[in-house]
């Protein structure tokens, strides 16, 4: 019986969904992501951010190769070229081809992530000591190391999960998707809380504790990622072999469109060893700041850019492939005008609540983290965008375009930072370089895009709506000043307990004025948001008739 449940569970869970409700349940489930990496973060740096700056820079570097080879090797690369070439064979009805490319695909990477992550082991002494953490003394040296080795081996779970969850994603199944990175947040979490205190069993000590404990829970949640990933393909239909299916000619177009893809990733996450490699010779903790200014700036884009674009990504690509231009175009603005109208007033907010964001992650607040952040609040706004404006292109098989876009971007960016860092910026500097290279990227993606769809793309319609989102958010960021100003952030605010209510209210009165102000200028966004609301209020009316 309990079996035959968790069966009618999982086949529910697993059911194709709208991408309404998809975006919806993505946007939700990377909100408590987000919020399980704020307690992460606020954990390990009221461990060891100011008791031990050196070991949380160690931690935060060892990183860098194992993400790096991840997210050049597969990630995003293999999402956005293996999804419309899957979806073609499915289209068809080749199912048996469509599987010869998933198993294919699943084999391959996994293979050469294998070998890459073999190779960090090896090679983690030189790659610390010269490419990712040269300003570290020797004590965090050696502890960068052995915490990269430990963490070598994410790549190839990383790998297989991905691979796992993009077939699930081409066919509109997101819950178990959605979870992933979650559990990856739960298994780093069980690492601070259990893994740092050393791990005894049956007397036998297998490990002494300390911040390696966390590498293993960063390992550990990985592994969690593949279980749920292996969840996911349940009625699915899957039909796995140990084979590569060379002669496939789905396999062969998703490496034709994989090394643009691949490339567009590796070099906008070169822009990040740079940072890391610069921020590494600023003094101990500059590291650790930078990078925990970056993750705070992330969570809203993979909230919103991130989650909204990957719901829409199928449909796009299911209508180039049928060759509905038209169509395409207006999911395409739909998309964009979503991911812009809710982007522009969370960037206000979090420029003006920066300081009480950063109270989230540590107490009493950073006032280098919170400057970092400032200057990296345009880059929430452009990358958001980025991620629907590069599915544009990738929804027609079209790699090339965005990686030669992201090589001028990302290699302005680079340059911004070390001019920024040589001219005094400190780590300010490497979030503002990161903010310019980002809005040139977005500027120039879509501008291309719209030369391709004939200057069809953005009509007087979608620029009359632009303006007026930009009227409301200027609106918004005055009240969120204001707010600022009523509820100040006061010396004795050294509690998440005391910080959050004041964050909450600056956010919920800030977001209130953005509705009016959009209803009041007649955007069509809000619509779904007042006519919810009509709804709820008008049933409690009805409720107290009857």
């Amino acid at each position: 019986m309990k079996k035959f449940q968790f069966r009618s569970v999982v086949a529910l869970a697993n059911s194709k969904l709208s991408i309404k409700f998809a975006a919806v349940l993505l946007s939700a489930s990377t909100l408590i992501s987000a919020l399980l990496g704020i307690f992460r973060d606020r954990l390990l740096n009221s461990l060891y951010l100011d008791t031990y700056p050196t070991g949380i820079d160690a931690y935060t570097a060892a990183f860098t190769v194992p993400d790096f080879m991840f997210f050049i090797l597969t990630s995003g690369a293999l999402a956005v070229s293996f999804i419309p070439v899957f979806n073609q064979r499915l289209a068809s009805g080749n199912k048996k081809s469509a599987w010869e490319l998933s198993t294919s695909v699943l084999n391959l990477f996994a293979f050469v992530t294998l070998v890459a992550s073999i190779l960090i082991m090896i090679f983690a002494d030189p790659l610390i000591r010269y490419v990712v953490g040269p300003g570290l003394d020797e004590s965090g040296t050696i502890l960068a190391i052995n915490m990269m080795r430990v963490i070598a081996i994410n790549p190839f779970l990383f790998s297989i999960a991905t691979v796992l969850s993009s077939m699930q994603q081409a066919v509109g199944r997101f819950v178990f998707y959605s979870l992933a990175p979650a559990l990856y947040n739960v298994g780093i979490l069980i690492g601070i809380t259990f893994f740092t205190g050393g791990i005894n069993l049956f007397g036998i000590q297998f490990f002494e504790g300390g911040i390696m404990g966390v590498a293993l829970g960063v390992v550990f949640g990985a592994v969690l990622q593949v279980i749920v990933s292996l969840i996911g393909l349940f009625g699915l239909g899957f039909d796995y072999e140990f084979k590569i299916y060379w002669k496939n000619h789905g396999f062969r177009s998703v490496l034709k469109l994989l090394p643009a893809r691949s490339l567009d990733q590796g070099i906008d996450y070169v822009s990040g060893i740079v940072n890391t490699n610069l921020s590494s010779r600023m003094g101990a903790g500059a590291l650790r700041s930078y990078q925990q200014a970056n993750t705070l700036h992330t969570m809203p884009v993979n909230l919103i850019g991130v989650a909204i674009s990957t719901a829409f990504f199928p449909k796009m690509t299911e209508e180039t492939g049928e060759g509905n231009i038209e169509e395409f175009n207006d999911t395409f603005r739909k998309a964009l005008r979503m991911i812009v109208w809710i982007s522009l007033p969370v960037s206000a907010i979090a420029y003006f609540g920066r300081g009480y964001v950063v109270n989230f992650i540590k107490n009493g607040g950073d006032p280098v983290i919170a400057s970092v952040l400032g200057a990296l609040v345009l880059a929430i706004f452009a990358q958001s965008v980025f991620h629907i404006a590069s599915r544009g292109f990738y929804a027609r098989q079209d790699t090339k375009t965005p990686f030669i876009i992201s090589v001028i971007a990302i290699g302005l960016s680079m340059i911004f930072s070390v001019l920024f860092t040589k001219w005094g910026f400190g780590p300010d500097g490497l979030g503002w370089a990161q903010s310019l290279g980002a809005v040139i990227e977005m500027f120039l993606l879509l501008g291309i895009l719209n030369k391709r769809s004939k200057n069809k793309l953005f009509d007087k319609t979608f620029w009359s709506a632009f303006v007026r989102m930009l009227l409301a958010t200027l609106v918004t960021g005055v009240t969120a000043y204001i707010m600022t100003k009523l509820l100040p952030l006061m010396a004795t605010d050294n509690s998440f307990f005391v910080t959050f209510p004041k964050f909450l209210v600056i956010s919920l009165v800030s977001g209130a004025v953005y509705l009016a102000a959009s209803y009041l200028m007649d955007l069509e966004e809000v619509a779904p948001i007042f006519k919810w609301l009509s709804k709820a209020l008008f049933r409690n009316v009805t409720d107290k008739k009857d």
